[in-house]
C-alpha cells in the first residue's frame, strides 16, 4: 500500500489504528459502539421513507396507476438486490486494507443527492415520467447499496465480542425505530412546514432535509470508525469468486434463516405498504394512517428490550415462532373482526409491529454470528458477500410483495389518484391480509429445519452463547 493510501486510511480511521500491526486490537469502547450503532438512524431515513411514502408517493403525488407504480418499484427492488450482492462479493474480493470503510465513506453524498432527486418534481411528461421515476429509482437503491453493504459488514468487524456484537444489534434498532418514528410523523408536516405547500413539494422538502441529516451522519459514523478484527491490519487475501459465494451457499443455518426471511419479507411488505391506502381509501381518513404508522414505529421502541429479554431466556428460535405466531393469529382477527373503526384498525397494526420487530431482531442479531462459523469451518470470511446475499433475498421479498400488493389494489378498484372506486372494505381487507398470513405460517413453517435447536446456550441471546459454539445463522 502507498503511502498516500496509508495516510487516507489514517485520516478515515478504517484500519483499527489503536494498536500496533501484528498486535490484538483492543476492545471498542461503549461510546464508540454507540456512535457506529446510531448510523442506522440515518440509514433509515433513507430506507423507511423508500418503504413506507415511495409508493404512495408515486400513485398519489405523481398520479401513476397503482399496477404501473408497483412494477416500477419492483424492478427497483430486485435491482437493489442484485447490485447489493454485486458490491458485496466486490468488496470481500478488494485487496486493500480498511476496504469496507473506504467504499462506506466513497458513496455517503452521492446517496443523499440520489435521495433527494427520487422526491424532485417530475422534469418530463407522458412515458418520460415513467423513466424518470424508474431511473431515479434504481440510482437510489444503487447508492444505498453502496453505502449499506459495507456498513453492515463493518458491523461485524467492529468487535469480536458477542457481547459488543449485540449491543451494535439493539441499538441499530433503536436507532431504525427512531428514523422510521421521524419518517412516519414527520414528512408531511416537515415538508409542508419547509416549503409552505403540499403534494409533491412537501415530500421534496422533507427528501431534502433527510439527506442533509443522513449524510452528515454518516460521514461522521465512517471518520469514527475502527476495524476490530485481528486482521484489521493485513492486506486482505483475494479469493476466488467461486469460493467465495460457496462459503455461503453450504451454511446450512444460514439458508434456513434466508428462506424463512424471504417468507417474513413478503407479509411485511404487503402490510406495511397496504397502511396509508387502506386508511384513505377504505377508511376515509387518510391522517388516521400517518398516526397508525408512526405508533408501529414508536411500539418497536419498546418492543426491541422486550425481544432481548425473551431470547435471554427462552432462545432466538422460540422468539421467531412466537412473533411468526402472534403475526397469524393478529391477521386472522383482521380478516375477521370489525376493521372499519380507525382505532381498531391503528391496534392491529401496532400488535403487527410487534410481531415484525420479534423477527427481524432474530435475523439481525444472529447473522454476525454466520460469518464466524463460516470462517471457523470452512476457512473463508465473507462478510460483505453474506450481506449482500442477505439483501437480495430481501430486495426480492419486497419486489414480490409490491407486485401481490399493487395487483390486489388495482382488482379492488385502486387504478390511480383521480379513479378510486374501492369495491368495499370488506374485499380490501381480506385482500390485503389473507396473502401475509400465508407467508407468516410459511416463515414459521421454514424456521423448523434450522439446525440448532434449543440444547444448551447455543439457540440464545448473541452475548450469551461463547464463541466455541456460536450456530450458523
Amino acid at each position: 500500500m502507498t503511502e498516500r493510501h496509508s495516510g487516507i486510511s489514517r485520516r478515515f480511521r478504517c484500519e483499527g489504528t489503536e494498536t500496533q500491526k501484528g498486535a490484538r486490537p483492543s476492545r471498542p469502547g461503549f461510546a464508540r459502539l454507540l456512535f457506529f450503532a446510531s448510523g442506522d438512524y440515518g440509514f433509515n431515513l433513507y430506507w423507511q421513507s423508500m418503504m413506507l411514502y415511495l409508493l404512495f408517493y408515486y400513485t398519489e403525488a405523481l398520479h401513476l396507476p397503482i399496477t404501473t407504480a408497483a412494477w416500477l418499484y419492483a424492478i427497483a427492488s430486485v435491482w437493489d438486490g442484485v447490485i447489493s450482492l454485486a458490491i458485496g462479493l466486490w468488496v470481500d474480493r478488494v485487496p486493500v486494507v480498511g476496504r469496507h470503510c473506504r467504499t462506506f465513506m466513497i458513496g455517503t453524498i452521492p446517496l443523499g443527492l440520489s435521495f433527494v432527486l427520487a422526491y424532485m418534481p417530475v422534469p418530463l411528461t407522458g412515458n418520460g415520467i415513467l423513466w424518470w421515476v424508474l431511473g431515479t429509482h434504481i440510482a437510489l437503491r444503487s447508492f444505498y447499496a453502496l453505502v449499506n453493504i459495507p456498513y453492515l459488514a463493518m458491523s461485524a468487524r467492529i468487535s469480536t465480542n458477542e457481547g459488543d456484537r449485540a449491543l451494535v444489534a439493539g441499538v441499530r434498532m433503536l436507532s431504525g425505530t427512531l428514523a422510521a418514528m421521524t419518517v412516519a410523523l414527520g414528512t408531511v408536516p416537515l415538508g409542508q412546514w419547509l416549503t409552505g405547500e403540499q403534494g409533491a413539494a412537501a415530500y421534496s422538502g422533507a427528501a431534502v432535509l433527510f439527506a442533509i441529516v443522513a449524510t452528515v451522519l454518516l460521514i461522521f459514523v465512517g471518520l469514527n470508525y475502527r476495524d476490530g478484527m485481528e486482521d484489521a491490519h493485513k492486506a486482505p487475501a483475494t479469493l476466488p469468486l467461486l469460493v467465495t459465494i460457496m462459503a455461503v451457499l453450504r451454511n446450512r443455518a444460514f439458508l434456513v434463516l434466508a428462506g424463512a426471511m424471504s417468507a417474513m419479507i413478503v407479509a411485511v411488505t404487503m402490510v406495511d405498504k397496504s397502511v396509508l391506502y387502506y386508511f384513505k381509501y377504505a377508511l376515509g381518513d387518510e391522517q388516521a394512517g400517518h398516526l397508525a404508522l408512526g405508533l408501529m414505529m414508536a411500539v418497536s421502541g419498546l418492543a426491541i428490550p422486550l425481544c432481548l429479554l425473551f431470547t435471554r431466556r427462552f432462545g432466538a428460535r422460540r422468539l421467531w415462532f412466537a412473533a411468526a405466531a402472534l403475526g397469524a393469529v393478529n391477521l386472522l382477527l383482521f380478516v375477521f373482526g370489525d376493521m372499519s373503526i380507525v382505532a381498531s384498525a391503528q391496534i392491529f397494526l401496532v400488535v403487527m409491529q410487534v410481531a415484525i420487530v420479534g423477527q427481524s431482531f432474530v435475523l439481525w442479531a444472529l447473522l454476525p454470528r454466520t460469518i464466524d462459523h463460516g470462517e471457523r469451518n470452512l476457512g473463508v470470511r465473507a462478510d460483505a458477500a453474506t450481506y449482500g446475499l442477505v439483501a437480495l433475498l430481501q430486495r426480492l421479498g419486497i419486489g414480490m410483495g409490491t407486485l401481490m400488493l399493487g395487483y390486489i389494489l388495482g382488482h379492488e378498484g385502486l387504478k390511480n389518484s383521480f379513479a378510486h372506486t374501492i369495491a368495499s372494505e370488506t374485499g380490501l381487507r381480506l385482500g390485503i391480509a389473507l396473502v401475509p398470513l400465508f407467508f407468516f405460517l410459511l416463515a414459521g413453517l421454514i424456521m423448523l429445519a434450522y439446525p440448532v435447536r434449543g440444547a444448551g446456550r447455543d439457540d440464545r441471546h448473541p452475548a450469551d452463547a461463547p464463541a466455541v459454539s456460536r450456530p450458523e445463522a
